[in-house]
């Protein structure tokens, strides 16, 4: 393909990624649009909420400023003033970075790789800043600079993944297919600079920080899906209750449609949660709630059918939480060990200590990262505070990840010997 190919199609990602993401709130709206209202309702009033959600699904904050009426209807306490939604719903942040991979991996495979990602990139903070500029109002107002940037920041994150994936896969290609006659991408001007940087480290130093980026990102990937497990059962287990909240509020069809959709998008987030949970801090839903493994202390939250799995009470056995991350620290040392031993740069107890440390700080970062980007402020009063406190589980999971590791590479020293 030449570059204007390349850059058509970059564009047509770009512009795809945008519409479905914003279809799955818009979507919903419009039907309810037609169907409960039987289009007498100015349709930009859907479109505005629609672009709304989006932006809040990429970290982009809202400042809300009900009249009074509608905030006394609320009866929430703090919302006859302005206030701010800083919460994301990480499903759409989650829906544009997957999309964005695989922009990546498609860039990675030409050799015009930075005419489509810049192409990709330029279309789609395009798109978000009209989507920025055309949904505010007097009642809701989305954060410019935030409306232009992070959407875009999500995508590039994305894409930044499926290129390092991508250019990856076609080293791979090169050592096991030397006598490949197809034509290959070579590297860019970037990743032949940045690959003579490395070069230029310490081997064992190289070695070390590589088998510790890898085995922190495995433990912190271990502890998600665990957390993604756990979150299953209990939404199994507490269905009846789920479904009781679904009752109470009496949405209808279409309203209870909205609001499952409207959940859908918050799992990541309670995936998250659930792991700072694991680990040990937990999370609140609200100023002066905790929502831990020892103890649940709640008060007044939102009507949320999912919040129905929340604990009550204390609990006997919460801290058997812990043995995820801990199995998930010891798991990803095990599987790294064997890298460790073929490793001639790395030898003697102290690097294996080093690099389960190493390990337990990548993954105490990583995890820090998303439970920070998971919390914010749902609501005025005191839902300014949910979610999880980000230093808390990055500190305890680092250490929590750190010990395990450890074990877990003197023990898979000793397996294989």
């Amino acid at each position: 393909m030449n570059r204007t190919t390349v850059a058509l199609l970059a564009a047509l990602e770009a512009v795809i990624v945008a519409a479905v993401g914003l279809g799955i709130a818009l979507v919903p709206l419009t039907i309810l649009w037609a169907a409960q209202y039987h289009l007498a309702v100015d349709w930009f009033i859907f479109w505005r909420a629609a672009g709304d959600i989006w932006l809040v699904g990429h970290g982009v904050n809202l400042t809300v400023a009900l009249d009074p009426v509608t905030a006394a209807t609320l009866g929430l306490p703090g919302a006859a003033v302005p206030f701010q939604i800083t919460i994301a719903a990480l499903g759409f942040a989650l829906f544009t970075a997957v999309f964005g991979v695989r922009t990546g991996l498609r860039a990675s495979e030409t050799a015009y790789r930075a005419t489509g990602v810049v192409t990709a990139l330029a279309v789609f903070a395009a798109l978000s800043a009209i989507v920025t500029f055309t949904c505010g109002s007097t009642v809701v107002r989305p954060s410019l600079w935030q409306g232009i940037l992070l959407p875009p920041f999500v995508y590039a994150i994305g894409i930044a993944i499926g290129i390092g994936a991508g250019l990856v896969r076609r080293e791979r290609m090169r050592r096991v297919a030397a006598t490949e006659t197809a034509p290959v991408a070579r590297p860019g001007r970037l990743a032949s600079a940045f690959r003579m940087r490395l070069d230029g480290l310490p081997p064992a130093l190289r070695s070390g920080a590589a088998a510790a980026a890898r085995g922190g990102t495995a433990a912190a990937a271990l502890v998600v899906v665990g957390a993604a497990l756990v979150l299953t059962v209990l939404i199994v287990v507490d269905f009846g209750a789920i479904v009781g909240l679904y009752e109470r509020l009496q949405s209808g069809a279409l309203g209870g449609a909205a609001l499952t959709i409207a959940q859908a998008a918050f799992i990541p987030n309670l995936v998250i949660w659930t792991a700072a949970w694991l680990i040990g801090p937990g999370f609140a839903i609200g100023t002066g709630s905790s929502v831990g493994p020892v103890a649940t202390q709640l008060g007044p939250i939102p009507s949320v059918p999912l919040f129905g799995v929340l604990p009550s009470g204390s609990l006997a056995f919460g801290f058997l939480g812990l043995l995820v991350p801990l199995l998930a620290g010891f798991i990803a040392a095990v599987l790294l060990r064997s890298h460790v031993n073929r490793s001639a740069a790395v030898h003697g107890p102290g690097w294996v200590v080093l690099t389960a440390v190493g390990v337990g700080c990548v993954a105490g970062i990583e995890l820090g990262l998303l439970a920070w980007w998971s919390g914010g402020a749902l609501g005025p009063g005191r839902l300014h505070e949910v979610g999880p406190n980000p230093w808390m589980v990055g500190l305890l999971a680092a250490a929590e990840v750190a010990v395990a590791a450890g074990i877990g590479m003197l023990a898979g020293g000793r397996i294989r010997r």
